[in-house]
């Protein structure tokens, strides 16, 4: 009388499991950069908004300026931009969507703008200088 023969596990070799763990950490990388690239449309706020002071050494001036863009679904009010050294703007109503820029006095020291408004918008910046590009006014 013979014994039947016991057939083996089939256990997936190491190879294989490397494998699948490459391919599901890649898919997992991939899903992360696009839902970093493109946010959803729900994570916005009522009240947002971008600043960016920028300032631009020229040949023979410096060209200085603060763009103001309400990002937020609602409109900003009682918007104030203090670029330091005393000087202020007031702009009672922006829009969502809508894009200001501005220029800072010729005799500010253009070390940073604050920007304040109603909804606790409260944001501290200071200057940046854009990189020069090759055949670029200034460069």
């Amino acid at each position: 009388m013979t014994l039947p023969a016991k057939s083996k596990p089939t256990l997936p070799s190491q190879k294989n499991i490397l494998i699948g763990c490459g391919i599901g950490g890649a898919a997992a990388v991939i899903i992360l950069v696009i839902t970093m690239a493109f946010p959803g449309s729900t994570t916005t706020s009522d009240y947002s908004i971008l600043v960016d002071p920028t300032k631009e050494k020229q040949s023979l001036f410096l060209l200085a300026r603060v763009t103001v863009q309400n990002t937020g679904s609602q409109s900003l009010t009682n918007i104030t931009i203090d670029y330091g050294d005393g000087d202020k703007d007031f702009i009672p109503t922006l829009k969502p969507g809508k894009t200001i820029i501005l220029s800072p006095p010729e005799e500010n020291s253009l070390q940073f703008v604050r920007v304040t408004a109603d909804g606790g918008i409260d944001v501290y910046k200071a200057y940046r200088e854009p990189i020069a590009m090759p055949g670029m006014m200034g460069s």
